[in-house]
């Protein structure tokens, strides 16, 4: 659900020719890049390689003049670390032309480039690439004669096709045992259906993509207006009411309860603005102490390692949202209630959890001014949508508010800590709190179309992206999930593009990965099976830090990055320049050694630290940094307020 206003290239005798450029050779029209690079060098980023093409394969006379793909993989355009990769350029040139062609990464730097002859007749010339780089990577490719450029290809501007290279970090971040899957920290909202065969809204829409996102949260509907529309006593607790997808047990359900059928609504509609009319508050007990039933049914028959079941009560009754609570604040509690005893009483495992406002700092509101009222003792944990801002984009960061000290308690960390706080008051020191969508969309007014959004747009989107998600579970929330797979309506917000529908829309069938995909991808490797050790303390203004340790003792994670509203956004749009220095602690004072650094996309190098610090090169980008000597990041952190970990 989408919070507020939503914004949110010479003819056939020319030799075969093969050009391969390092980033670091920077072409005429990179001077502007060759900042960043720097900003990056600590990172000895490893190569992307392409020979060049064989003999052409026929292909279809019909379509564009030329056009690129990369085929071979799952559905999702992301490949294995080191593992062969094709790219196929399709030509329908008039005539003996030539094709020029280049891949840039992120930061538009680029990584590759070549040029071949083709010939006047329909053909894929196909470039067997491999890449010792993760992340994200745009081919763009053109007839030098006719001047043909790759189209646009649904919500993907015109120019480029892109593709993903999937991180390994295992080396620095040998993986973890979960001792229940509850621990899993990251989950997704919207389907996407890859599989040969399948289309939306059928089958498995979330395989291969979200285990190829790091994804394992899922919302699991047991609405009662959908479940028994017409009547009551149409949902049974012992059929088998589990969708297929769950079944092998490596999605977990965030089990969803919102919404009243018109049979039982006072208003006659299917309603979430109101608690069930009062001669049904019966009916809705009944059938809540069902969902429980079946839900520990469920739990213990597909998911018998998990320890509780998760369910959200309520869905953004922000009074400005598309949902708004009309009823009264009793009325709402009473429903809170109802829910929570009927639920447990059917399956004593359960976690109910709310309100789930769509506005971050709402639900401290709300929650402070039911707190009288008794919400506290109905529910186990709290659920939130993690919006922060009137349209969450790469103008609008998280950190935005954080400049001026008037305005700081705006900004997400603030408003994180004031939630934490309010939940040890109000709910109970130790209640989960799970972030169940947060999204970043291009910038207010923003259109899909052939010249939008450009690189340093989607540059910027991935390093918000990985910021508010790394703010979020910094700052104390267990979970968080990212919102949304591929490109809706509403622009933007996927971190896919849609390459069907131009305009965005749900249940895709073909899609290729943004910036924010590859910065998801490498967060959910190196972030999930850990528990949060906190912010570090006495950061400068403008640094951001938050240390992690892996699960069972493991090693120490701590992600970092600088922001500086004065240059986000500039006159010459998102600063991927702007860098500053800091000293990170990560062993005691007076050692020295060697960490880890992983950048935004999963790319690691080692770093030497003297005197028990480390000097890093921060940018509007995340790192990490992965040490050892977990007691001597605990010595300089603050843990969020009633917080217990994973």
């Amino acid at each position: 659900m989408i919070p507020f206003p939503s914004a949110r290239r010479v003819t056939a005798a020319i030799a075969l020719l093969l050009t391969m450029t390092a980033c670091d050779n920077a072409t005429s029209d990179e001077a502007a890049t060759h900042a960043i690079a720097n900003t990056r060098a600590t990172f000895d980023t490893p190569p992307l390689r392409c020979d060049a093409p064989a003999s052409p394969e026929a292909a279809g006379r019909d379509g564009p003049a030329i056009e690129a793909d990369t085929p071979g993989s799952d559905g999702t355009r992301m490949f294995a670390l080191n593992a062969p990769l094709r790219i196929a350029i399709t030509t329908r040139a008039s005539s003996a032309d030539a094709v020029s062609w280049e891949i840039r990464d992120a930061w538009n730097v680029v990584k590759a480039s070549g040029r071949f002859a083709v010939d006047a007749k329909p053909g894929t010339y196909t470039l067997a690439c491999s890449s010792r780089a993760a992340g994200y990577f745009a081919v763009s490719a053109s007839l030098e004669s006719e001047k043909s450029a790759l189209p646009q290809r649904g919500t993907r501007p015109a120019g480029i096709a892109t593709f993903g290279v999937l991180p390994d970090v295992s080396a620095a971040l040998p993986a973890v045992t979960y001792a229940h899957p509850d621990q899993h920290r990251f989950g997704g909202q919207g389907a996407a259906y890859l599989k040969p065969g399948e289309g939306c809204c059928s089958g498995d829409g979330y395989r291969p993509l979200y285990p190829d996102l790091g994804l394992t949260w899922v919302n699991d509907n047991r609405n009662w207006y959908m479940t028994e529309e017409k009547g009551p006593h149409a949902f049974s607790a012992t059929a088998d009411n589990l969708a297929p997808f769950f079944k092998p047990g490596d999605l977990l359900r965030l089990i969803q309860l919102d919404g009243i059928p018109a049979w039982a609504s006072p208003t006659k509609e299917t309603t979430h603005s109101y608690a069930p009319a009062s001669a049904f508050f019966d009916a809705y007990r009944d059938y809540m102490k069902r969902v429980g039933e079946e839900s520990s049914t469920v739990r213990k028959r597909w998911f018998p390692q998990q320890a509780h079941n998760y369910y959200q009560v309520t869905w953004e009754p922000d009074y400005e949202g598309g949902l708004p609570w009309r009823d009264s604040d009793a009325n709402l509690v009473a429903m809170y209630k109802a829910t929570h005893e009927a639920i447990h009483a059917g399956d004593p495992n359960a976690v109910v959890m709310g309100l789930t406002l769509s506005n971050l700092a709402s639900n401290t509101t709300w929650l402070e001014r039911l707190a009288p009222l008794g919400i506290g003792k109905y529910l186990d944990g709290v659920s939130v949508h993690g919006y922060y801002d009137v349209g969450t984009s790469p103008s609008h960061p998280p950190e935005r508010f954080d400049a001026d000290a008037s305005t700081s308690a705006k900004a997400m960390p603030a408003a994180m800590r004031a939630l934490r706080r309010a939940m040890t008051n109000i709910v109970k020191p130790g209640a989960k709190l799970f972030v169940t969508e947060t999204g970043v969309s291009y910038d207010i007014g923003s259109k899909y179309g052939a010249h939008t959004p450009d690189w340093n747009v989607l540059y910027a989107q991935g390093a918000v992206v990985a910021r508010a998600h790394l703010i979020l579970l910094g700052e104390g929330a267990d979970v968080s999930f990212v919102f949304y797979s591929a490109d809706p309506p509403e622009v933007g917000y996927g971190v896919f593009f849609d390459l069907v529908n131009a305009a965005g829309g749900y249940g895709q069938k073909q899609i290729s990965p943004k910036p924010a995909a590859m910065a998801v991808a490498a967060m959910t490797r190196i972030i999930d099976g850990t528990t949060t050790l906190g912010y570090i303390d006495g950061t400068p203004r403008g640094v951001y830090a938050y240390a992690f340790q892996r699960l069972n003792g493991g090693k120490v994670v701590t992600a970092l990055w600088t922001h500086r509203n004065a240059t986000w956004p500039g006159p010459d749009g998102f600063d991927a320049t702007h860098a500053v220095n800091y000293a990170l602690a990560v062993d005691a004072p007076g050692t020295s050694g060697t960490v880890t650094l992983i950048d935004m996309m999963g790319n690691a190098s080692s770093k030497r630290y003297s005197d028990g610090r480390v000097t890093l090169t921060l940018s509007e980008a995340p790192v990490y940094v992965v040490s050892d000597n977990a007691a001597a990041m605990r010595a300089h952190v603050t843990k969020p307020a009633g917080y217990v970990g994973q």
